[in-house]
Order: C-alpha cells, then sequence, then structure tokens
C-alpha cells in the first residue's frame, strides 16, 4: 500500500527530529528531538538540552518553541506541526498547547510521564482552551530503541579495563 503525500511528508519530518535526538545522545542529554514545521517548512529544531544548559525546561519541545517564536516575531503557532520523538510531558504538553500548536505528530509514548495520550491527554481535552491534532507511531520503533539503548548504556556505566 502507497503511502500518502501526509504520510511521507511526516516521516520526512520525523527523520530530522530523530537526528535531533540523536545530537541530544550525543551530549548526554535524553535523545528527544523536535522539529516545528509550517507550510511545510522547517521553523526550528529543538533537542533535549537539559543537561548541557543545566536547565530544567530545555526540553526539545520548549527548544523549538523558542526558536520558532522569535523566528516567528510572535508566540503564537498557528498552523504549526511538532513532530516529536518522544510523546510530549505535562510541561511541553502544557507549551504546546499555549503555543496553539495545530498538531503534534508523535514517534515513542512515554508510559511513565505522558501528556498526550499516556498518562494523560492534554492536548485532547475540551475543557482547555486549544485542543490539537494527534498522530501516533511515526518513527516510533527507532526512537523507543534510541532511547532504551541510551539508558542501558547510561545503567551499564563506562567501560572499565583490568
Amino acid at each position: 500500500m502507497a503511502r500518502s503525500d501526509d504520510q511521507s511528508e511526516d516521516v520526512a519530518f520525523m527523520s530530522l527530529a530523530l537526528a535531533a535526538a540523536r545530537r541530544a545522545a550525543d551530549h548526554d542529554d535524553v535523545p528527544v528531538g523536535c522539529v516545528l514545521v509550517s507550510g511545510g517548512r522547517v521553523l526550528s529544531v529543538g533537542e533535549n538540552r537539559r543537561e548541557c544548559d543545566a536547565d530544567p525546561t530545555a526540553h526539545a519541545e520548549v527548544v523549538a518553541l523558542r526558536a520558532a517564536a522569535q523566528r516567528r516575531g510572535r508566540w503564537r503557532m498557528d498552523g504549526v506541526t511538532a513532530y516529536v520523538t518522544l510523546e510530549p510531558c505535562v510541561m511541553c504538553a502544557g507549551a504546546l498547547l499555549n503555543a496553539r500548536v495545530e498538531r503534534v505528530v508523535i514517534a515513542a509514548m512515554d508510559d511513565k510521564a505522558g501528556a498526550v495520550g499516556s498518562r494523560y491527554n492534554l492536548l485532547a481535552d475540551p475543557r482547555l482552551l486549544h485542543e490539537a491534532a494527534l498522530t501516533y507511531d511515526v518513527g516510533a520503533d527507532e526512537s523507543a530503541t534510541m532511547l532504551r539503548e541510551f539508558f542501558l548504556a547510561r545503567r551499564e556505566g563506562p567501560a572499565t579495563s583490568s
């Protein structure tokens, strides 16, 4: 079965988010990436930077939203799609919600802290000020593998020589 244009576009933009996640792992941050797109063009790319910036709010989504807002000269992200490699946490879901992101495409789900389908679903709660369209499982296997390998390496620690 052939992919629709939307599906192939989702895969292409998610591959950019996965590349950002790999960069995060390169500087010892949890490998999560986010790409914000409007009208088929990349507005910004973010990667987790909590460790390297010593900033608890430097999650990939927040980094990308800040860069996109700076580029656009406004905080509203009308018409923007966010591609994220891991289901956003409560903070990031709230940031996406407050920025009025139109759509969120998610790779891997986060059963422990996910706030867009796993534990909560802040972006589909009619009681809140905005709702976003949601697409799941785009690049899920690659993202989940990257996260598993990152945490496995952290648990095993550095190799010791005899």
